[in-house]
Order: structure tokens, then sequence, then C-alpha cells
């Protein structure tokens, strides 16, 4: 069965498996962002559950701006302190023989405003969600893209250091990187805007440092949008040019994902503008995986660097289709590892399917889900049902099994409450 057969990548490294957990923001670091016991625990748990390779979620280059609170930042020279954190959790989360690799990131203007009121973007183009979560962004100097460069590759030697045996760059979901791709949140004029070559410069720019800052044996991986779904966005010919690039750049790995946090492609849901889908040939394995078409339409164009698709995957039979038709290199999965940290082994010992809990999964009770015909509820709905998987990972780090029983309502409250205490030990440091 192909999802058992390793998979050599260009640096060298060798996945043991198919399967990769993908990345997933866990809110477990101390406030000062450093890993805790319960990551360590955590990953500990996802490593012994099967997956040749794990990516953490977003380790921040920057403490200003945050995806969410409780997210690992290294945002400068590790301290010791910081340094062993760093090690140990790359202990735990190798212990099984796995990979390990750490997602770096910096969130832009998806930053929320309770962290930061005024981040920093390509352009002053606000989020377009209502509710006020997100500030008016600021846009960044050229001296500060440079830093934030360095920043990166700072970050991934830190990783190096620690133990993890590579990093992925996230060029995905909306974030920074993401953002300066997209020519409807990069409006500049100078040589970080425009044409596509100077949209995507700050992202072949940091591959770049992060190569020179670990050599050739240290896998890097980039998270990229095959689209951001978006009338006026990143659109999907522009993603396999950039694909490309990322080929004779020498990355190791290219997955392959989709949406933003105003289109959220990435979590099978629509957002409050129309939905744009690139007009690409639709393939069997579709059916169930969100983005097999475009890593398929990729894969046609490129020679040697492998491709990860995560999202939606629920069967074996889909993630066999989808490795044999040359869709896919590495099957990433993601919530189902919530609710069923040892899915991966599952599947690798023969079973068919993983665990779909969304389709159980509700915020609102059935008396008024009929509010969800309107967008506004309907995308807060959405949001809190992701909730319940923030919660499962934060069960599963505390004590090393999930809670699958807690409702998305009281998940809802958990993760809120959480994320206010984390800020407040923040401001107080």
């Amino acid at each position: 069965m192909l999802i058992k057969t390793p998979l050599a990548l260009p640096c060298g490294i060798v996945i043991p498996n198919r399967l990769a957990k993908g990345a997933m923001t866990e809110g477990l670091a101390d406030p000062s962002g450093r890993p805790t016991p319960e990551l360590d625990r955590l990953y500990g748990v996802w490593a012994d559950g099967g997956a040749g390779l794990l990516i953490t979620g977003n380790v921040q280059i920057d403490g200003d701006h945050l995806e969410r609170p409780g997210n690992v930042i290294v945002d400068r020279a590790p301290d010791a302190a910081t340094k062993a954190a760093l090690a140990q959790w790359a202990k735990a989360g190798t212990r099984a023989g796995n990979q390990l690799w750490m997602q770096i990131s910096h969130a832009g203007r998806q930053t929320q405003a309770t962290v930061n009121p005024h981040p920093k973007a390509p352009s002053a183009v606000k989020l377009g969600l209502p509710g006020g979560q997100f500030g008016e962004p600021v846009p960044l100097e050229e001296a500060e893209i440079l830093d934030l460069i360095g920043r990166f590759a700072a970050c991934a030697k830190a990783a190096q250091d620690a133990g993890f045996g590579g990093v992925q760059i996230h060029a995905a979901h909306g974030y920074l990187l993401s953002q300066f791709l997209s020519p409807r949140s990069n409006q500049r004029t100078d040589r970080w805007g425009g044409s596509l070559e100077n949209r995507a410069r700050f992202l072949m720019e940091t591959v770049r440092a992060v190569r020179e800052a670990v050599g050739p044996q240290f896998g890097i991986s980039v998270k990229l949008n095959s689209a951001d779904f978006q009338r006026g966005g990143f659109a999907f010919e522009e993603s396999l040019t950039v694909a490309r690039w990322l080929e004779e750049a020498g990355i190791d790995l290219l997955e392959v994902s989709g949406g933003s946090y105003e289109q959220p492609a990435m979590m099978d849901m629509e957002g409050l503008d129309p939905f744009e889908r690139p007009d690409v040939p639709a393939s069997t394995a579709a059916r169930e995986a969100y983005f097999v078409d475009f890593a398929k339409a990729m894969k046609a164009s490129l020679t040697r660097m492998p491709l990860m698709v995560t999202g939606g995957f629920r069967s074996r039979a889909a993630m066999q289709h989808a490795l044999e038709t040359g869709a896919a290199d590495l099957i990433g999965i993601g919530r189902p590892l919530c609710g069923a940290p040892d899915a991966c082994r599952n599947l690798l010992e023969d079973r068919a399917d993983l665990p779909r809990f969304e389709a159980t999964l509700r915020l609102l009770p059935p008396a008024l889900r009929w509010l969800e015909k309107f967008d506004t509820v309907r995308t807060i709905a959405g949001f809190g049902v992701q909730m319940w998987y923030y919660a499962q990972i934060d069960a599963i780090g505390r004590t090393g099994t999930p809670e699958p029983r807690k409702s998305v309502f009281a998940s809802l409250l958990q993760v809120q409450n959480h994320a206010k205490a984390w800020m407040k030990a923040r401001r107080a440091l």
C-alpha cells in the first residue's frame, strides 16, 4: 500500500510513510512564547500516532504579530531557557522515529486587534471581516521587510539547532507572505508589489535566506495557496508560476492549500465574498479532498519537487488514489487528529476511514440553525466549530487524550477565556 512507502526528499531526508500531520495552531506556549510541557505531551502523542511527518502550528517570527494568543514565538536569538524548551519539544515530537518540522510564520494584517490594533502588512488594506476583530494595517517599510527576512532565517536556524528536521515557510491562508502575493492586499508600487515577480520577492528572498542559514541537508517546505478564491486575489496561474520558482530555488516540499480568513477554503467554508473557483479540470480524488485538482495540475509542470496536499481527506481509498495518480506525494491530515490522535496509525493498519467529526459539530442548536442563512451568522458558526478542534488540542496537551464530548459552545468559551488570560499574562511580563 502506497501510504506505507517512504518518501525521499531532495535534501536527503526520508519520511517513513506518506502521511503527514498538517499544521494546526496549538495555543499552548507560555506567555513569553516558549514551548511548554503541554506542547511536548501533545507532540509526543501525535508522534506515537503514526504520521511520518509532523508539522507544527504557526511559530511566529514577530511577537507583535501573532496568529492567536498562545503561539510559540522565536523573534530573536533564543536564550538558554528557550533553547532548552525548543529542544525538548523537538525530542518529544520525534520520539517515534518520525520527522518534526516547524512552521514559521508572520500573521500580518490577520493579527487580532487584541494583540496589535495596527499590524504591519504590505499595504493599508483592512481585512474584510465584520466585528472589529482586526485593526487598520500599516504598510511595511523596506527596512522592516529586510529585517523580517532575517528573522525567518534566524527562526529556521533556531529550529535546526533544537533538533527539528526542517521548517515550513507559511505563505498561504492570508498570512503576511500570502498577503504580499495577492494583488488584492498588496497594492505597493515599489519592488515588493505590482508584478508577480515583485509580489513574490518577499517569499523568494525568505527561501534564499533560510537555505543560506540552514544548509543543504535541512528540510525546507513552503505552504502555498493554490488560489485565494477571491476576485482580484492570488490566482491559480500565478500560484503555478511561483511553484516553478520555488522548485528552481531548491525547496524540498511544497504543500498546496488555499483560502484566507476572508475566504476560508482551507476549512471547507465559504466567506462573505463571492467564491471564485479557478478553471482547473476536476478529478475523481477531488470529490473528497479540497485541493487535489490544483496539486495535480501543478504536478504536471514540475519535475522533482514533492507535493503535499492537506484538506478534506477522510478515506484511505481517496488517499491511495491521490498518491497513485500523482496528484500528491504526501497526504496531509489535520482536524481528524484533534479528536483521534492515533488515526494515522489506524490507517497504516488498514482502517478504511478517518473520523468525520465535522459531520456532527454545530455551534447553534437545531432550533436556531435557520439563522445560518445569514452570511455573518454562518461565518461565526463556522469559526465557532473550529474552536472545538482547538479545545481538543488543548485537552491532549494537558492530559494526553481528547475530550470529544465537549460541546462547540463550551469549547468556544474555553478558547476565548484562555486567550484573554494569556494576553493579560503576556502584557504583565
